[in-house]
């Protein structure tokens, strides 16, 4: 992986939110801000079942990043200091220079309030810039509107669906939607995603 290895999860801080590479210390306030079933409707895993269940997301994410795999993010609000949600970088590709951000979620306290426009602007911003990557991509529940809809509101591109795609919570197929923003076009990406983020600001 090169220079990812070093690069690929840094502290990234913002106005309203800080990412920090996931930990342990983070669980209790991630498992009260993941609580709501809502938040895990369309994950593979509704992490909130239990206290186990949510110990397990986070063994398995911690693992994820110990194979190299992938690198997880809790999401901080910086006003209190709190963990609301997590997001991370997966599905790596140094070699052509791709990646993919997903298991995004946030308290539903944090929804519309800004926070996810920042961490989408953080890490699209790692990427592009100190991951030197030439293409980020997105996926989610093909019925997921409410997904679908934020990843157009970040400048994402839709690509199609991949059609059973995935089997989830047990026996559900999933049909995926696929979005991606390249190099070419983050500069007007940014712009979009800095005049949201002024607006929540104001």
């Amino acid at each position: 992986m090169g220079d990812w290895d070093e690069h690929l999860a840094p502290t990234l801080e913002g106005k309203l939110v800080r990412l920090e590479p996931l930990s342990e210390a983070h669980e209790a306030e991630l498992r009260e801000a993941a609580s709501d079933p809502e938040v895990w409707r369309w994950m593979s895993f509704n992490a909130s079942a239990s206290p186990e269940h949510f110990h397990r997301w986070l063994l398995e994410a911690l693992a994820n990043r110990a194979d190299g795999g992938e690198a997880p993010f809790a999401v901080i609000e910086r006003a209190s200091g709190v963990a609301i949600g997590s997001t991370r970088y997966l599905a790596l590709r140094p070699e052509h220079r791709g990646l993919e951000i997903g298991w995004s979620w946030l308290a539903p306290s944090a929804w519309r309030s800004g926070a996810n426009v920042e961490t989408k602007l953080l890490l699209l911003g790692h990427a592009f810039g100190a991951l030197d990557a030439i293409r980020v991509e997105f996926k989610t529940d093909q019925l997921n509107e409410r997904s679908r809809r934020a990843l157009l509101g970040i400048g994402a591109q839709f690509e199609g669906i991949f059609r059973s795609h995935m089997i989830v919570r047990g026996d559900v197929i999933r049909d995926s939607a696929y979005y991606s923003v390249i190099a070419r076009e983050w500069p007007h990406v940014r712009g979009e995603l800095e005049a949201r983020l002024a607006r929540h600001n104001s």
